[in-house]
């Protein structure tokens, strides 16, 4: 399944990504640091939402709350959960 998921309070603006069961590939951030948003796709690629998750979620960015990584694991969970009601 495809999923977009529109970010909040960070330098990019959407995270898409394929979700099959509970594992993600084809992440691609819409903005952002471009190095780093080429690097996070690259390294998660096949992993699952809980391993995604347990790596990136709560990491912050300067005096923000949230990171793109932390995005994403927040898509990642949203993804899952939108494709178990589906």
């Amino acid at each position: 399944m495809h999923f977009d998921y529109k970010t909040e309070n960070t330098c990019s603006q959407l995270i898409s990504l394929d979700i099959d069961g509970d594992v993600v590939t084809n992440v691609k951030f819409t903005g952002g640091c471009n190095g780093n948003l080429k690097a996070i796709p690259i390294l998660v690629d096949g992993w699952t939402v809980d391993q995604i998750e347990s790596k990136l979620k709560g990491i912050t960015c300067g005096r923000r709350t949230t990171s793109c990584g932390d995005q994403l694991a927040k898509a990642v969970r949203a993804a899952y959960e939108a494709q178990r009601t589906g």
